[in-house]
């Protein structure tokens, strides 16, 4: 074991006794992953008005205060834990701020409704575009844009849920498995069925592979 692995695993073992101090720094070594998911899944309304970076004070606030509550046995699930604490913070924002005005989000499709919180085609859709080859000038870029959202759009709820986790949040398959309560065999296949469509799909658009 290495010396970083035999510290986390010191943490995790106080943190399950409740140490809420041990949680904070393992917080702190996640937060990375745990912003990459915040960004990816904030409001698109809520850009510029909401910094991640309170989100997730306020979450490993939570975390510490909920540390009584943590079973996790391994880092992994720990991870998972601490997401799911993030994302019912995230969810408690959007609730705060936009309130009856959560699912008016123009025309944009939330993503599994198994995770939470929920992305859209619109958050996927601008991931995607800031991984492609720039567009020359800007009414090209929101063609772009536009037509990625539909094509997102017309995938299955689950294929656009298996993307975000496992291609911008970069969960492992493991990780993305456990999140929707499937089986990681079905997990990976999933998630190689739904790059072959997003690929087939964007092939028939002109730019998006040059």
């Amino acid at each position: 074991m290495t010396e970083a692995a035999d510290s986390t695993s010191v943490l995790l073992n106080r943190a399950r006794g409740g140490d809420g101090q041990a949680l904070a720094d393992l917080f702190a070594r996640y937060r990375p992953r745990l912003r990459r998911m915040v960004r990816l899944r904030l409001d698109r309304r809520l850009h510029g008005r909401v910094d991640p970076s309170d989100v997730l004070r306020e979450a490993a606030t939570d975390a510490a205060r909920r540390a009584g509550e943590c079973g996790a046995a391994s880092p992994a699930a720990l991870f998972l834990w601490l997401r799911a604490v993030t994302g019912q913070r995230l969810q408690a924002v959007h609730q705060d701020l936009l309130g009856g005005r959560m699912g008016e989000a123009g025309h944009e499709v939330s993503l599994y409704r198994g995770a939470l919180p929920q992305a859209n085609s619109v958050s996927l859709a601008a991931q995607l575009l800031g991984r492609l080859a720039p567009a020359s000038r800007a009414e090209e870029q929101a063609e772009r844009q536009v037509r990625l959202q539909e094509a997102l759009n017309n995938m299955d709820a689950l294929d656009r849920e298996v993307l975000a986790l496992r291609h911008f949040e970069e969960l492992s398959n493991d990780e993305a498995a456990a999140v929707l309560g499937i089986e990681p065999a079905v997990a990976s296949n999933l998630y190689i069925r739904a790059l072959k469509r997003l690929k087939d799909t964007l092939s028939r658009m002109p730019g998006f592979f040059r």
